[in-house]
């Protein structure tokens, strides 16, 4: 931008800096008329070499400076070219990243994560997911889920009956010790996780709503079912008995009431159920949190057992692992199709993406705490407890795993719909 200069006040030690100058000396205030208009009077112990700036078009500093024999400045280095990817890939695998530092944290130092678990910390993690479903529930979600209702009981019949039925196939492998097989076979008959399913499917944009009902409804009957499951298909003429009373307490506290509590807070408060909607990715990234606590408590209890197994029959295990998370992804994935295709086609509860997203997470996973509470129960009679739940461990990381990376792929496919559209 170039003007005509008319009066001049310098009285800035930082004006002044910008100016070239001589070696140091002393010299009298000066004055003298610019433009004719003003007079100005400089006060200083430096000789400054000025130019007739009269009637002159104004230029930067910068490059007066550099054109008289300034020092040149170095190029700076953009700090924000480097973080931005680096923060937007952060941003996009939050939840993956989140529980492979929770496994690292574990393996690397267990005393934390032991002394979490003497705090009961993996249980408010879980009250903490819940109070969060429950204040970002919007009551459309709940009539979306009433809607799905073929869909959550499809749901429930595949967790409770069709997925345990998997165990039969379990049981025909061998390997050393027979109680990693018998271990990864109890697991299947247990209900769907606790808080992973409903924050999974939350951030992958599915119905909310629905995977709450599943969760809970199929938590609370798998009390009832559990014992049966695991005679019939494991444990043929053992007796096993499960602390109906204690469990149910303490998934009616930990699950149910956070929700109830949540919801409630969410319609008698307009204004946090406002925050709740603006802030919905915040508080996603708080229930990754909440959930990462999971597998950090879960292995850093585990790591003495870690050790004392030879490295090629544990990567055998979480391999085995894998394979039935996989079978289990593709079994719902197929029924959900089949259902779609023989109840209606696209008009089927079955064709709508947000419940087919929620029906293949929350169907698909199988929880951990309610396995452990049956070991225990079972006092030896299927082997050593340690290394039946020590499989299930590795299942249960790897199946959050696999479907945090399922989500991330899901939410890659958004992006990119959304920028073809936009």
């Amino acid at each position: 931008m170039a003007g005509r200069l008319h009066s001049v006040n310098i009285n800035s030690p930082a004006l002044a800096s910008l100016l070239p100058r001589l070696p140091h000396r002393k010299v009298p205030p000066a004055q003298f008329s610019v433009s004719g208009s003003c007079k100005l009077c400089i006060n200083t112990s430096y000789d400054w070499r000025l130019r007739s700036i009269s009637n002159s078009p104004i230029r930067s500093f910068s490059q007066s400076s550099q054109e008289d024999g300034g020092e040149k400045q170095l190029p700076r280095v953009k700090t924000d070219n480097l973080l931005k990817p680096i923060l937007k890939f952060a941003s996009n695998n939050f939840l993956p990243l989140a529980l492979v530092s929770g496994v690292s944290l574990g393996l690397a130092n267990p005393t934390l994560g032991c002394l979490a678990h003497q705090y009961h910390v993996s249980k408010f993690s879980t009250f903490g997911i819940f109070i969060i479903s429950g204040l970002t529930l919007r009551s459309e979600e709940v009539g979306a889920a009433a809607e799905a209702w073929p869909v959550g009981l499809f749901g429930l019949s595949s967790i409770l009956f069709f997925t345990p039925l998997f165990s039969k196939i379990i049981m025909l492998l061998q390997l050393h010790p027979q109680e990693f097989i018998t271990g990864l076979a109890i697991f299947t008959c247990m209900p769907t996780t606790l808080s992973s399913g409903v924050a999974l499917t939350r951030l992958a944009g599915g119905n909310s709503a629905l995977a709450l009902a599943m969760t809970v409804l199929s938590n609370l009957l798998g009390i009832l079912i559990i014992p049966f499951s695991i005679s019939r298909l494991i444990a043929s003429g053992v007796g096993v008995s499960v602390p109906t009373e204690q469990l149910f307490r303490s998934l009616v506290l930990t699950l149910l009431v956070p929700l109830v509590l949540g919801k409630v807070l969410r319609e008698s408060s307009k204004g946090l159920a406002e925050f709740s909607d603006r802030n919905r990715k915040l508080l996603a990234v708080m229930s990754a949190v909440f959930l990462s606590l999971v597998p950090w408590i879960q292995i850093s209890r585990s790591r003495s057992l870690l050790l004392m197994v030879k490295p090629a029959v544990f990567l055998v295990a979480v391999a085995m692992g894998a394979l039935l998370h996989t079978l289990l992804l593709l079994f719902n994935g197929l029924a959900t199709r089949i259902l779609s295709t023989v109840s209606g086609g696209s008009k089927s509860p079955f064709s709508n993406r947000q419940n087919a997203i929620a029906l293949l997470l929350v169907a698909s996973q199988k929880t951990l705490p309610v396995m452990v509470a049956v070991v225990e129960q079972l006092g030896g009679a299927l082997g050593e407890s340690g290394f039946l739940v020590l499989p299930c461990v590795a299942a249960h990381l790897v199946q959050i795993v696999m479907d945090s990376f399922l989500v991330n792929f899901w939410l890659q496919e958004d992006r990119v719909l959304e920028t073809k559209t936009a």
